[in-house]
């Protein structure tokens, strides 16, 4: 690619890529909190603690990927162009802007199901477990300092969200990279089927030499849903097939779920320590 199209081709996409981290984050980390936290939230007095954590990151993932699903879109195609890297994102918009014109603004979400597939799943075991992770590892670190002792000596109830305010950035920073990383590790091999269906289905979709038919009239399998679509994959490949990949993508997503989360939670604490400060001076 970079020898035929040049070196900037690699980096095709970036700029819409830019365009969807900050909306997408901020709808996607406030909308948890505000999920967790708000005594308005529809999740409250409806999903047990327990299960709120997931619950939480499923909707609140929706809610993001609704938002930035036409960028999505915008970069895929960048990045599905051929040719220099002048002029792509013109042209791109060009080609966007002619297929609202002829199929309507809904087709913007088109792709939206296949994000949803991967994704939802993987927010929610990603709250799930983080937010299990750092309540196991503050209680294991209060029973260690004998501050801390449940119904006969066992653990306390999920209480992280109470003494958050009462630790050190640095165990803050440590608690939170550690579930962060591990929990981001699991959710991504547990989800890596869903992530090889919707990388198959989103390739042939854009094949622009891909029948939309088989010969004997029957759709493609990477056209059909994905249950469908996964369901074939393991009668032709097995269980390989369906995890293919997923060192790669647990080597790619555990540390970025550890720096995002543990920036974002160290971030939070600061504002919150200013607003204490900002109110006692007030």
């Amino acid at each position: 690619i970079a020898r035929n199209e040049g070196v900037l081709t690699l980096w095709r996409g970036l700029s819409p890529t830019l365009m969807m981290a900050v909306p997408g984050n901020v709808i996607y980390f406030a909308g948890y909190d505000w999920l967790r936290t708000s005594a308005a939230s529809p999740l409250r007095d409806r999903v047990s603690e327990a299960y709120a954590p997931l619950s939480a990151g499923s909707v609140a993932r929706v809610g993001a990927a609704f938002v930035v699903s036409p960028i999505e879109m915008l970069r895929t195609r960048m990045q599905h162009s051929e040719g220099p890297s002048g002029g792509i994102m013109r042209q791109t918009l060009g080609g966007l802007g002619e297929m609202v014109g002829t199929e309507g603004y809904r087709s913007l979400w088109r792709g939206l199901s296949l994000t949803l597939w991967r994704d939802v799943p993987f927010s929610g075991l990603y709250w799930w477990g983080y937010e299990t992770g750092r309540d196991m590892l503050a209680q294991t670190r209060e029973r260690t300092m004998g501050i801390a002792a449940g119904p006969e000596g066992g653990l306390l109830p999920r209480r992280r969200t109470q003494s958050l305010s009462q630790q050190s950035h640095s165990t803050v920073l440590m608690d939170s990279f550690i579930a962060g990383a591990g929990s981001g590790a699991v959710a991504a091999f547990v989800t890596t089927p869903f992530d090889v269906g919707k990388t198959r289905q989103q390739v042939v979709r854009y094949s622009s030499n891909q029948a939309s038919r088989l010969p004997d009239g029957q759709l493609p399998p990477e056209r059909r849903s994905m249950p469908q679509f996964l369901w074939h994959i393991f009668k032709t490949e097995g269980t390989t097939g369906l995890f293919k990949g997923w060192a790669a993508r647990c080597l790619k997503v555990a540390p970025a779920c550890a720096i995002m989360i543990s920036s974002y939670e160290i971030g939070k604490k600061m504002a919150g320590a200013m607003n204490e400060r900002e109110s006692r001076d007030a």
